[in-house]
């Protein structure tokens, strides 16, 4: 009779177990269902298509900034990524490529801190392998970059300033070198800027600086960034001052990034990548919050 009980109970224990080894694999499910449809979900913002040139779109994510007592107060930061340029936004505009740039990574933190911004895709007829390749230092850029700002400034009856990086310094000193009246930024930020061509490069627009534009011609605020440890061949941090020596800008400001993790080895190609000193990684909070401090007004 105590074995027969000692039985029973083994049993209902043994159930109790099965139950409740069932009841974990639903809720394990359940919680991996609910964590891809919150990853389908996220919204990155709202995708906003113009047409730029003929038979050209171009597209960006647009995150509005808040609606401040003061006009002053709303202000958009059109964000330029380096490489290609083709940050492939998804239909919730959420970026597919280049995830790993120091901009794209750093949209939330100036949303936060009440910025607007504007992720810009490459236009439909740059999204090849090079992306925009040579096209950055061309006049038509400029202009597609022109009637984004001038929609964003309709928008939002705000400030829209250029913030460009690495190969996207490029078309930002473009736009900012080129345009004039509702179309040019109120201000602009080149940060790890590409001051240094590749002459004998395959391709001839891998050559392509800043100083391909004319950069006499840029008298909006001007700031430019970037860090002690860049080792990328292409953005010597050095060169920095060489920028502002050419411009006319109305206030400038020159500013070198220390500290956090370095690069080994001499400069090269391989360090200009967005997850490195280039793109200042781990430091991302602190540069964005000395861009926003400049754009307000107030030195990095």
């Amino acid at each position: 009779m105590a074995i027969a009980l000692h039985k029973s109970v083994n049993n209902l224990g043994f159930t109790h177990v099965l139950v409740f080894c069932a009841l974990l694999m639903v809720c394990a499910t359940a919680s991996r269902a609910q964590t891809q449809s919150a990853a389908r979900d996220v919204q990155c913002g709202e995708v906003v298509k113009i047409q730029s040139r003929e038979n050209s779109t171009t597209r960006y994510a647009f995150v509005p900034p808040p609606k401040p007592k003061r006009r002053a107060d709303t202000i958009t930061i059109v964000l330029l990524a380096g490489g290609s340029g083709h940050v492939n936004l998804d239909e919730k505009a959420c970026p597919r490529g280049l995830k790993g740039n120091s901009l794209v990574r750093s949209i939330p933190i100036f949303n936060a801190a009440g910025f607007g911004t504007a992720l810009v895709d490459a236009p439909s007829d740059f999204q090849g392998e090079d992306g925009l390749a040579g096209f950055r230092t061309a006049p038509e850029h400029a202009q597609d970059l022109g009637m984004v700002i001038a929609e964003l400034r309709a928008r939002t009856q705000g400030m829209v300033w250029v913030v460009g990086t690495s190969r996207g310094s490029i078309s930002a000193a473009n736009v900012v070198s080129r345009l004039s009246g509702p179309s040019a930024p109120d201000g602009v930020v080149l940060t790890s800027a590409l001051m240094s061509g590749q002459s004998p490069a395959r391709k001839a627009w891998v050559a392509q600086t800043v100083f391909d534009l004319q950069l006499e011609n840029i008298r909006t605020p001007l700031l430019v960034i970037g860090h002690a440890a860049d080792k990328c061949i292409r953005s010597p941090p050095d060169a920095m001052d060489r920028i502002v020596a050419r411009t006319p800008a109305i206030r400038q400001q020159v500013v070198t990034v220390i500290g956090a993790p370095g690069s080994d080895g001499p400069p090269s190609l391989n360090a200009c990548e967005g997850r490195s000193p280039h793109g200042f990684l781990d430091q991302e909070a602190e540069v964005a919050a000395g861009i926003m401090r400049f754009i307000r007004g107030g030195k990095y």
